[in-house]
């Protein structure tokens, strides 16, 4: 198994990108999905390391990334690029969902959020069943990770607020010299927070 992951000798800048219609259905694909998280992730690459690392033919990462470029999600790195070998990188390191996008009739922007969403969900699932699997490798991690749930009664307006305040904070940890920390690794958050009807 490959070592646990590193932080980055200097921070990231944590640029994020707000989806409007057009660039949700640019984005709303299964493979475009893992292609950006792969590079956000993984750091640029080529759309042959793409393919190799994903299962998938040069054909369709080549494609694909193309695809990304036009809405906007990746972006040339020309400093890695030898002839005419193209590398890739994200052009942000996250996405934000506008609440217009939930209120919009169109069937089209409406398939392409539910395959988004879909696709996040999966993800975040299968990030913890890797992580539940592999956590007797990480022993300095004990009692350091969370899988934490609650239950809270409040109204939107509160967990709109909540919400923020979470978001804010995550962002202070993302910018502390705790980052640089020789035992630092990537620490993966998933937030869901969502109503339930009470039976």
């Amino acid at each position: 198994m490959p070592e646990p992951e590193k932080a980055a000798k200097a921070p990231q800048e944590h640029e994020t990108r707000v989806l409007d219609p057009r660039s949700l259905r640019g984005l709303a694909h299964p493979l475009r999905v893992q292609l950006l998280r792969s590079l956000r992730h993984q750091g640029p690459a080529t759309a042959s390391q793409l393919a190799e690392r994903l299962g998938e033919s040069s054909g369709a990462t080549s494609y694909h990334l193309r695809q990304l470029a036009a809405h906007g999600f990746v972006k040339d790195d020309p400093s890695l690029g030898k002839g005419r070998e193209r590398w890739w990188k994200a052009a942000q390191q996250g996405i934000r969902w506008d609440e217009s996008l939930d209120r919009n009739t169109d069937p089209d922007v409406r398939g392409a959020a539910d395959l988004l969403l879909h696709e996040m969900a999966a993800h975040h699932t299968q990030e913890l069943s890797t992580w539940l699997a592999t956590r007797h490798e990480w022993p300095d991690w004990t009692g350091a990770s969370d899988m934490s749930d609650f239950t809270l009664r409040l109204p939107p307006a509160a967990a709109r607020e909540l919400g923020t305040r979470l978001h804010a904070l995550i962002d202070e940890y993302r910018d502390s010299p705790e980052a640089q920390a020789p035992d630092a690794a990537r620490l993966r958050l998933h937030l869901h927070a969502f109503p339930q009807r009470e039976d």
